[in-house]
């Protein structure tokens, strides 16, 4: 083992006491579940099923998510395997617990110290673990390795930033690195990155581009439909703090009547962003407090989690949000999938911070079924037009419904290569 790899442990495992307080505190701060807590500490909160378990690891939504086709497939081909979803954030743990199927297991990670880390392999014995992005934790990792778990990093994504971290410490990276049985990130610059580290790189796939349009409660579709009529829709989808009041004034003149959905990223800012809109003067109904729109509403604040899949289902156009941060002179955040609007068939707009996205954006982009504008402000020029031509609309939807079935072609990829790791069918299933 590298020095630097023999020092990492040896400092977790002395910081290690400290964390159930350091976990406590965070829980006391709302960033942990404090019923759950236990499992960041390894001690897990579900019995474990005999037989094979394939193990899948998302730190965040867009990570979590992006694993829910592996999950489908593997319960479709595979359904004597155990499936256990582990992630690290609340918010990814709320949308696992409506999305995961019956039967799937979901998990707080373990936190990377190496007691933690023997408890919870101890329990959960898997054959197989995928990590998806850039979720590399030595003692995890290589404790895993130890134990004969074959293990792949899928959809990697390693920016410039992560690559000047692992330099320093050469060793450990081609060390941690080498425990995976195969690595295919999402894209050839962060391909070059992992060579440069002393990877091998076993192709290309992002599963982000994967997968079916979210899903929806149809019950409640048909609700808020009759509620809004045949008003005009136009959805802020996944916004930032400072887009949603900009939005709301850009396009406050645009249409008779307009209902404008805020689809906020992180609902706990409701409240926030309901005294912006209070002060501001504007008629709204919160989704939260179990309203629905009506003819004195302005706007609708959908403040749920896991319901995107009915508001894009309402939008006549969806804007997407987390991509003015230039504009708003906000930190950047680099934009948000663009793909869901794209494979309902809606059509889509954009600001130009969308550089986590950057080769669907192009391709979107491209292929006609999104457009990018320089600031809120600039949005009513490209939305009026939608809005006042349905054939035109539609048009542009279905360019990127096409662009996006294309984009996601590669998950079929990823399972060629789970698929000889996985352990062996019980007789009568091969």
């Amino acid at each position: 083992m590298s020095p630097a790899l023999v020092l990492y442990r040896l400092v977790t495992r002395l910081l290690e006491p400290l964390a159930p307080r350091l976990l406590d505190a965070r829980a006391k701060q709302g960033k942990e579940d404090p019923v759950r807590v236990d499992e960041r500490l390894g001690r897990a909160s579900a019995s474990r099923p005999v037989g094979d378990l394939v193990w899948l690891h998302g730190v965040s939504v867009g990570e979590t998510l992006s694993l829910l086709p592996v999950v489908e497939r593997l319960r479709h081909k595979r359904p004597d395997l155990t499936v256990l979803v582990t992630s690290g954030t609340l918010t990814s743990a709320a949308l696992l617990a409506r999305r995961l199927p019956p039967g799937v297991i979901h998990q707080f990670a373990p936190v990377d110290a190496p007691g933690v880390v023997a408890a919870f392999l101890d329990h959960w014995r898997p054959s197989l673990a995928v990590f998806v992005e850039s979720e590399l934790w030595p003692n995890l990792i290589l404790a895993a390795r130890g134990r004969g778990v074959k293990l792949v990093l899928a959809s990697a994504r390693v920016t410039e930033k992560t690559v000047e971290g692992w330099r320093r410490f050469p060793g450990a990276a081609r060390e941690t690195l080498s425990a995976f049985d195969r690595i295919l990130p999402q894209d050839e610059a962060s391909a070059a990155r992992l060579r440069g580290l002393g990877a091998r790189i076993d192709g290309h796939v992002n599963l982000k581009l994967s997968g079916a349009a979210p899903p929806h409660d149809a019950a409640a579709f048909t609700r808020l439909s009759a509620a809004i009529g045949d008003r005009p829709v136009v959805v802020a989808a996944s916004t930032h703090d400072g887009e949603e009041i900009a939005l709301v004034r850009a396009l406050d003149k645009l249409a008779d009547r307009l209902c404008l959905i805020l689809v906020p990223r992180h609902p706990e800012r409701s409240a926030d962003i309901a005294a912006a809109l209070t002060r501001d003067g504007y008629r709204f109904a919160r989704r939260s407090q179990g309203r629905e729109p009506d003819r004195d509403t302005d706007l609708y604040l959908a403040d749920t989690l896991g319901e995107m899949g009915l508001f894009l289902r309402l939008a006549d156009v969806v804007v997407m949000g987390g991509s003015f941060s230039a504009a708003l002179e906000k930190p950047p955040v680099g934009g948000h999938n663009p793909l869901e609007p794209a494979r309902l068939g809606k059509p889509a707009v954009t600001g130009p911070d969308m550089s986590n996205w950057a080769a669907i954006t192009d391709a979107l982009v491209a292929a006609g079924g999104l457009a990018v504008v320089a600031a809120p402000w600039d949005l009513p020029a490209v939305i009026a037009p939608l809005l006042a031509d349905d054939a035109a609309a539609r048009s542009m939807g279905e360019r990127g419904r096409r662009a996006a079935a294309e984009a996601g072609s590669g998950f079929d990829r990823l399972w060629e290569t789970l698929a000889p790791l996985l352990p062996p069918a019980p007789r009568g299933r091969r």
